[in-house]
């Protein structure tokens, strides 16, 4: 198989690295498995161009996207279009999609897992259309993108402690604001600080990605109205993977929901897979079973037990 590896030279942990270095550990592992390989080292603003030329030739087998979670979830945007197999190498600061799909994160083991990998289908979901491959959110979740994309950080390190600080700030007024559920069994109406809708749903004891993505189905978490008190427990709960004890958050699975926002203000925001982007009035979410394939990598024999 030819595959194409497109790594972010802007993005995650990979600007920190030498990445002609990376190509040839990239080369020497899908080479030792009999693919041959070709690494193209892009900057940021070109990610996407680059993903979509790869995707679209005739010769390639897979396409291997190299980044953070943004450079991810468009590479599997891209894939989910085209039909491309994708292979993900973790190199954000937290990996969430890399990590459902059980992709080691040193970059080394992940190369040779993948290299030794097996072509498999998984679930993503849409908002509107626009695929997904983590989480759609509203309310808490945008707001502390929106204050940690306002502060300044050249490291995966960095990015943590701009999201612990993102955090402290949120804290000062927790958002609060109206929905409506629009499902299968009918209509609720809540007033809420936040609303998160996951590709399948997320598991416990870690930090927030499913921990399988063949169930069909989305996660709804919804959070009731906080006090600053409350906003500082669910976001240590979360970053623990203990918030399901928490009250205040109830959950649910369904295979498509709809959120309409009566009094959405002009300028709110909802994250997709990390990304801001302009809340619209009503958004319609729906699984796609097994709409993405992958390479899922090669589970070591202990690992497997």
């Amino acid at each position: 198989m030819h595959v194409v590896a497109v790594l972010n030279r802007d993005g995650g942990t990979l600007r920190t690295m030498d990445l002609d270095e990376l190509c040839a550990q990239v080369q020497a592992a899908f080479e030792g498995h009999g693919h041959t390989v070709e690494c193209k080292i892009v900057p940021g603003d070109e990610v996407e161009a680059a993903l979509r030329q790869a995707a679209t030739r005739t010769e390639v087998g897979a396409v291997l996207a190299g980044g953070g979670d943004g450079t991810i979830s468009t590479a599997a945007g891209i894939a989910y279009e085209t039909g491309m197999p994708l292979a993900v190498l973790p190199a954000g600061t937290m990996n969430l999609f890399a990590r459902a799909l059980k992709v080691p994160l040193d970059l080394n083991e992940a190369l040779e897992a993948l290299a030794g990998g097996k072509l498999s289908e998984v679930d993503v979901a849409t908002a509107n259309g626009r695929l997904f491959v983590h989480q759609f959110g509203v309310g808490i979740h945008a707001r502390l993108v929106r204050i940690r994309e306002g502060m300044t950080y050249s490291s995966r390190v960095g990015k943590i402690f701009a999201s612990l600080r993102a955090i402290a700030a949120a804290v000062i007024r927790p958002p609060v604001f109206e929905v409506e559920l629009h499902t299968a069994k009918g209509i609720e109406r809540r007033r809420v600080s936040g609303v998160a809708i996951s590709n399948n749903r997320v598991g416990d004891g870690h930090i927030p990605h499913a921990d399988r993505l063949d169930a069909g189905v989305l996660g709804v978490y919804v959070a009731a109205p906080v006090s600053s008190s409350e906003l500082v427990a669910l976001a240590t709960g979360i970053l623990l993977g203990t918030w399901r004890s928490n009250e205040m958050v109830s959950e649910t699975e369904v295979t498509a929901v709809t959120l309409r926002f009566p009094k959405r203000k002009r300028s709110a925001q909802a994250v997709i897979d990390g990304e801001l982007v302009k809340l619209e009035p009503s958004v319609e979410l729906a699984i796609r079973p097994g709409a993405l394939r992958v390479i899922l990598p090669k589970q070591d024999k202990a690992a497997a037990a």
